[in-house]
């Protein structure tokens, strides 16, 4: 068996490039080697700021010999008078075969010839030297460029190549212009730590000399390596830190020799907000904060940075970013005084001449949209005047610190410098801490909005942005979504959700477009019914991918073509959600499977008459007189006795009761069909079959209560 190593030297790479290269030779090189008839018994994809590698181990040392079964021309026109015509002799010269190995057999078209032909397999030293041009340059990224006079095109100039097989090299060459790079077994080592070349005797020894040079290649190493010196570090300072993933990420790719650098700053810059101290380490200068204590988001004077230099000069590395910091903190430092000189409110008006969209206006515009579908909500809602008050007030102040010093400088700080600022302006606490939740979730693992005012202004904030872009027509298709338009309807149905919120989503729908429409021309109609669309879509997707609910029974509750449980889901996205939750309950533990079959039969039998989908009286389309028998009476007596349980349903959104009642109903139900008192449905007599039929519309009805069963499937 053979080991194949592969080695792309460059200048520094991206770190979001390395990522993503080692992640699609994962996924790109086994698939390239099963197209080419090989296996390996290992496939390790490595990577650096300054290359990519991949090993291959187990490797044979040709692909398997194959032997195809080919179809060529009809016999009657490969032969003629028994000897071979040109279509014959053409087919053999182009499988490289005798025309006498052909075989004649008869298929659904006729006679055909047939041949078997062997393909010797090639060695590997020959497709690799194919592949690997082909593994190099079909790598994706942003922002490939070309260097010296040619066409190649990579993230960044390639400046050497290793390639070999075992102890051998594989001799690729890639040509770009003049510059010319050959492949050999000459690597480099650390550039600061180990400057000179390194000699690889073999593909499996490329980890351990490479190590000699001071370069883990493994990423994964790296990462454990720096998780335990980062926690090392903050231990030795008494304090903790949170290893943020994306920071963690990043870093990894930044270093091919992590050492943990202990760095400080002037204590007095402890007196800025906190966010700001972590957005200027963490996202600015890719540096881990010390916190005091395991809970606490109090700041010791301390960072930890991850070097790629030589350790022993730690302290010099730390005084060099020591004064990188200073120099962004007294920035912050700077930026917060100015902000507090005037109160949050004095911001508004900067607002006017910050565009939200070039169609829609201003920002200043938007927050008065905000406010009135705040409004909207707290109508809904039935708030006192106190609760509705404070909304409406983080509604009006909700964007202001975007145009703060400090939110201009750090824009990752919306939102969370306006509640600062907002409780320095002597705001109320629920209205500064609204303004802070009402831009969550800001990720898909973020948290949602826990406050009732953050939430009512996040439910505004997002309806408004949902209806503001789809009222200009810029729907999301496909997988293109600039507006982030689905994660904003995914978080109004969440927030819905998860502050149990009674608000009729489909009537704030209407009466958003409607003011959205007379403001800006538009039709109101088309554009409420995209949004109903859309929203159902996303509480289909919520249903199931975060509800893990059976996509049947998401039909059941949502309907199939049906605007009845389509609307009744907007109307009450709690009703819906129990709806579904509740149907899954009683699948899993076998009550659904109880109730299937009668409620589904009556369902069936049901569509053929014309008995309204909301009729629940029996009183009303039963006319007991025409009963011929006596499971006619008993079926209407258990109608009756459903009626009451119906009605608690619907007021309560408890079904348990109903579902309790359609079981005890199913053994009348079933007599009615097929005991020994059982009854022609489609009797001959139009009035008594109408009468019938309206008995199985009522029990079909009393059931889409809960669900419409001719979604449901039996034996999911």
């Amino acid at each position: 068996m053979a080991n194949f190593l592969l080695e792309v030297g460059t200048e520094e790479l991206p770190a979001s490039f390395v990522a993503g290269a080692i992640s699609q030779w994962r996924e790109r090189i086994p698939a390239s080697l099963a197209e080419n008839s090989l296996e390996a018994a290992s496939i390790q994809v490595y990577g650096t700021p300054r290359r990519l590698a991949v090993l291959i181990t187990g490797l044979p040392m040709q692909q398997p010999d194959k032997e195809e079964e080919i179809k060529g021309p009809p016999a009657q026109a490969a032969f003629k008078d028994g000897q071979p015509t040109p279509a014959a002799l053409g087919f053999a010269k182009k499988q490289g075969v005798d025309v006498a190995s052909f075989e004649v057999r008869p298929t659904e078209k006729g006679d055909f010839i047939f041949v078997k032909k062997l393909t010797s397999g090639r060695p590997i030293s020959e497709i690799f030297t194919e592949l690997v041009p082909q593994w190099i340059f079909n790598l994706e990224g942003k922002r490939l460029m070309r260097w010296g006079n040619g066409d190649m095109r990579f993230s960044r100039p390639i400046r050497w190549l290793v390639t070999l097989l075992d102890d051998v090299v594989l001799p690729i060459v890639l040509e770009n212009g003049a510059d010319v790079v050959k492949s050999d077994r000459i690597s480099r080592g650390h550039r600061v730590l180990h400057p000179a070349n390194l000699t690889i005797p073999t593909a499996t020894s490329y980890v351990d000399v490479l190590r000699d040079g001071y370069v883990v290649v493994d990423a994964e190493e790296r990462t454990d390596t720096i998780t335990q010196q980062v926690q090392a570090a903050v231990q030795s300072l008494g304090g903790t830190t949170e290893i943020y993933p994306d920071l963690l990420a990043e870093v990894i790719h930044l270093v091919e020799y992590p050492s943990a650098v202990v760095g400080k700053f002037e204590p007095k810059f402890l007196e800025l907000p906190t966010e700001v101290i972590t957005t200027v380490m963490v996202t600015h200068q890719r540096y881990f904060p010390v916190f005091k204590g395991d809970n606490s988001q109090e700041l010791l004077p301390n960072f930890i940075t991850v070097s790629n230099g030589n350790p022993a000069k730690a302290s010099i590395i730390a005084d060099g970013n020591a004064r990188v910091i200073r120099a962004r903190l007294a920035d912050g430092e700077y930026f917060y005084q100015k902000d507090l000189e005037k109160p949050l409110e004095s911001l508004l008006s900067k607002l006017e001449k910050v565009t939200f969209q070039e169609d829609l206006g201003s920002v200043r515009l938007k927050v008065d949209r905000i406010g009135e579908n705040a409004g909207l909500i707290c109508s809904q809602l039935n708030l006192g005047e106190v609760e509705t008050q404070q909304s409406l007030r983080a509604a009006l102040l909700c964007k202001a610190d975007l145009v703060s010093q400090m939110v201009y400088e750090f824009p990752e700080l919306q939102g969370v410098m306006g509640e600062k600022y907002a409780a320095k302006s002597g705001e109320d606490t629920a209205v500064a801490k609204a303004i802070f939740e009402h831009y969550l979730p800001r990720n898909a693992d973020d948290d949602l909005p826990a406050t009732l005012t953050g939430q009512i202004i996040a439910l505004a904030d997002k309806l408004d942005t949902l209806t503001s872009i789809f009222g200009l027509g810029l729907i999301p298709k496909g997988s293109s979504d600039p507006f982030a338009l689905r994660r904003a309807a995914n978080a109004i149905v969440n927030i819905t959700w998860s502050g149990n919120l009674a608000i009729n989503l489909l009537q704030l729908l209407s009466q958003i477009s409607q003011n959205f429409a007379q403001a800006y021309s538009k039709d109101a109609a088309t554009l409420t019914n995209h949004l109903k669309d859309f929203f159902l879509q996303r509480v289909r997707t919520l249903l199931q991918d975060e509800r893990k609910i059976d996509y049947d029974l998401v039909n059941a509750v949502l309907g199939e073509n049906d605007r009845e449980y389509a609307e009744r889901a907007l109307e009450d996205l709690l009703d819906v959600r129990n709806r579904a939750v509740y149907l899954q309950q009683i699948r899993n533990d076998g009550t659904l499977e109880k109730i299937y079959e009668t409620v589904n039969r009556s369902t069936r039998l049901a569509a053929q008459g014309n008995l309204d989908t909301q009729q629940l009286q029996p009183t009303d389309v039963v006319k007991t007189v025409l009963f011929q028998k006596t499971s006619e009476q008993t079926f209407y007596d258990a109608l009756i006795n459903l009626l009451p349980q119906t009605e608690a349903a619907k007021r309560s959104r408890d079904y348990q009761q109903l579902v309790t009642a359609l079981e005890n109903a199913a053994p009348t139900v079933s007599s009615f069909f097929d005991g020994a008192d059982s009854v022609l449905v489609m009797d001959a007599n139009p009035d008594i079959k109408a009468n019938r039929l309206n008995l199985l519309g009522l029990l079909r009805n009393h059931a889409r209560v809960l669900a419409d069963f001719g979604c449901i499937v039996k034996n999911l």
